[in-house]
């Protein structure tokens, strides 16, 4: 009888190896890894684009007016400070007092300071960028109490009277729009400015100083009254900072997306389709600085007012979903391993690869079209067409249409998921949470039947 031959040998280790599923595993994951990298990149184009916008935005702003923060009117008056040194002769060895003069300067705060503005905002583009502009055309008024030089440790004969003037301040000067004029008790002042180099005792970079007038003498009783007009453009915010014992702030403006900003919001506001009115009061006792001081101290952190916002940040929402890059290439790639194992069917790791490289095109669409449209628009085409592909592409891989559409099924799940996690902000980490755990307990019961060796 002849020996019959073993037509099926045995396979050996390595062809074993090739096809186990942890080798398959082993691969798979190399490729999320190698994925990482194009991710890394659309990340940088990200930041990238937000950057041009940035720059396109502050052109705007240079060109028409940047941001307005007003800190003012306060009334300054100058004072001599006497300061004594020993001097010693070197021929005779004789001690000797010298007596030095310097000027410098007191300010007050007002009592009470009014500000009634009205913002007539637009929306400005340059190329596909856009910024929020404004007029503002407001009035200012209040009242002065005479000075009170003792709380500053100040004697009479140290005061210049006559030198004394108003001093405003602000971050915006090319957007000024009427000549600055004030009227204080009796008198008539106009203003001029100056670029003030001196940033550690200042809060914004330009002065708008007045003309002097002789505050002993315009102080016939113990408060006097003010009034000004400012007008201006400017763009994004405006804000103001209370240095008034009592500040008010009422702003009113066709705008119709108001963001309030600052250290303090408004007691009322009304927000229509015609715009907004928003108010505000500050007291003394709300803010801990007082009305007098020989150094102007840096009190920009008290400011308040409003944002004419442009709602949708759209960088900052491509931004976030594309950190959940990662999560979506892995868990794709984990469904279709899943699919692979269960179903026996040969699905190549270039196959995986370009599966991978649809998953990371999403995002490169999702920020072009939301560069052109809102982000839930762009999201939902981008989604759209990246599931319509990969499933398409699965299809022509797997040949029957019962796991595609599985597929199909679980990416719009996913892409669902994570574009409610962007939206969320206070509740991020909590959805984010459970759905990972859902998900995670899904593949666990999935995953149950699969026979590893």
């Amino acid at each position: 009888m002849s020996e019959q031959t073993n037509t099926n040998p045995t396979p050996s280790f390595w062809s074993n190896l090739i096809n186990s599923a942890t080798f398959r595993m082993f691969i798979i994951g190399f490729l999320v890894l190698i994925l990482l990298i194009p991710l890394f990149f659309v990340q940088d184009l990200i930041r990238e684009r937000e950057r041009t916008k940035d720059t396109a935005v502050t052109k705007i702003n240079q060109d028409w007016g940047s941001n307005i923060q007003l800190f003012g009117p306060i009334l300054v008056v100058p004072y001599n400070d006497f300061t004594e040194s020993t001097e010693t002769d070197v021929k005779t060895g004789k001690v000797s007092t010298v007596k030095y003069k310097e000027v410098k300067y007191a300010y007050f705060f007002p009592d009470q300071l009014n500000m009634d503005a009205s913002l007539l905002g637009e929306a400005r583009k340059r190329g596909i960028y856009e910024t929020t502009v404004f007029q503002l055309k407001s009035n200012i008024n209040g009242k002065y109490s005479k000075p009170d030089i003792t709380k500053l440790e100040l004697t009479e004969d140290q005061m210049l009277w006559e030198k004394s003037h108003i001093l405003l301040e602000t971050t915006n000067v090319k957007g000024i729009s009427n000549q600055l004029k004030m009227k204080i008790g009796t008198v008539d002042l106009n203003f001029k400015v100056e670029y003030n180099s001196n940033q550690n005792e200042v809060v914004n970079q330009f002065e708008l100083t007045s003309n002097y007038f002789n505050a002993k003498e315009l102080f016939t009783s113990d408060s006097i009254n003010y009034e000004m007009q400012y007008n201006s453009n400017g763009s994004e915010n405006l804000q103001i900072i209370p240095i008034g014992k009592e500040t008010t702030l009422k702003i009113k403006s066709n705008w119709k997306d108001p963001n309030h900003i600052g250290e303090f919001l408004p007691q009322n506001k009304k927000i229509s389709k015609e715009g907004f009115e928003s108010n505000w009061k500050v007291l003394e006792m709300n803010r801990p600085f007082s009305q007098e001081f020989v150094t102007v101290p840096n009190l920009s952190t008290y400011a308040f007012g409003v944002d004419l916002m442009i709602q949708a940040d759209n960088y900052l929402q491509n931004e976030r979903s594309a950190k959940y890059g990662f999560l979506v290439i892995g868990l794709t790639f984990l469904l279709i391993f899943l699919i692979q194992t269960l179903s026996k069917i040969n699905i190549h790791p270039f196959q995986y690869l370009l599966i991978g490289l649809a998953l990371i095109v999403f995002y490169t669409l999702l920020l072009s079209i939301s560069e052109h449209s809102n982000f839930t628009i762009a999201y939902f085409i981008a989604s759209f067409a990246t599931i319509g592909l990969i499933t398409l592409f699965s299809k022509s891989i797997m040949k029957i249409w019962k796991f595609p559409l599985f597929i199909l099924l679980a990416l719009s799940v996913l892409y669902s998921f994570i574009f409610v996690i962007i939206q969320l902000e206070s509740y991020a980490l909590l959805v984010g949470s459970l759905g990972l755990f859902g998900i995670l307990a899904a593949v666990m019961y999935v995953s149950r039947k699969i026979e590893w060796n």
